[in-house]
């Protein structure tokens, strides 16, 4: 026969301390599900941005960022990712290896050589990726020369990367002298080498006339726009909460259905005790 449940347990101190830690549990779970939710919104919204900045119509870069406005960040922002193309000249005397870069899993470096436009400032271009086994981060690398005279690029508008717009705590260029490779597309420390001014932004390159002779530099890849794996990590956490406000509840009604079982066994136990006293007494008695 089943015995009624003692949930009187369920107030003392140590249990007290376990419901507010599962409950802490489920929160905790709960707002990562949204999290994830919310980084999905952000990612489809993202995608969404450089899917529209990519179907605009190609621009100049001086039509881009006119000449003689002030060129804040937020006007590049508003460009990033825009089609560009542009004439000029290659500087291969100041291009810069971008450290730990890999295309299809193996390591190497992004080459970036600025491009003398004829208004005398100059623009980082993105040429491609080249693999570390045949690159000396030294220099020079005239295995990937750019083409020489004048050359028309086509390209899509980055923004330039800073230590904040990665992974937090990354690697630190030097501040001073000239730097053969850098981390990142830091358009700011590359203007610090370089003789031109630079436009504060960067352009992979997708296409040029004329066309570079032999295969590297590999162009770099476009944004990747999938959405990831945040809907089953949301997921995920919904499911781990509603596990725990499921179990837990079982397992007190477990504890508590066990502990009214010691109870009654306790009892009988005593009473089995006392009956026995009493035959034994009986007996003495005759």
């Amino acid at each position: 026969m089943a015995h009624p449940a003692d949930y009187r347990f369920l107030w003392r101190p140590w249990w007290i301390l376990s419901h507010l830690f599962v409950l802490a549990l489920i929160v905790a779970f709960v707002n990562l599900g949204f999290w994830q939710l919310r980084r999905l919104d952000e990612r489809r919204t993202y995608n969404a941005l450089v899917e529209s900045r990519q179907e605009l119509p190609t621009a100049t870069i001086e039509e881009l960022l006119p000449e003689g406005t002030a060129s804040t960040e937020e006007q590049v922002d508003d460009v990033t990712f825009r089609p560009v193309t542009m004439s000029g000249t290659y500087a291969p005397d100041q291009e810069v290896l971008i450290r730990n870069r890999s295309y299809d899993g193996v390591p190497g470096f992004w080459l970036v050589t600025p491009l003398r436009l004829a208004d005398g400032r100059a623009v980082a271009v993105n040429r491609g990726w080249v693999p570390f086994a045949t690159t000396s981060p030294d220099g020079p690398w005239p295995d990937f020369a750019p083409p020489a005279g004048e050359v028309t690029v086509d390209g899509v508008v980055r923004e330039s990367q800073t230590r904040g717009s990665g992974l937090v705590g990354g690697p630190v260029d030097a501040s001073e002298g000239r730097l053969s490779t850098l981390s990142r597309v830091d358009v700011a420390r590359l203007d610090q080498q370089v003789p031109e001014a630079l436009y504060p932004l960067a352009v992979d390159l997708r296409t040029q006339t004329p066309s570079q002779s032999g295969d590297l530099p590999l162009p770099v890849p476009p944004p990747e726009l999938g959405e990831g794996n945040h809907l089953n990590y949301a997921g995920q956490w919904f499911i781990f909460a509603t596990l725990t406000a499921i179990v837990y509840p079982l397992l007190l009604r477990r504890v508590a259905r066990g502990k009214a079982s010691e109870a009654v066994k306790r009892t009988d136990d005593h009473l089995d005790d006392d009956s026995i006293d009493l035959r034994e007494q009986a007996s003495a008695d005759r």
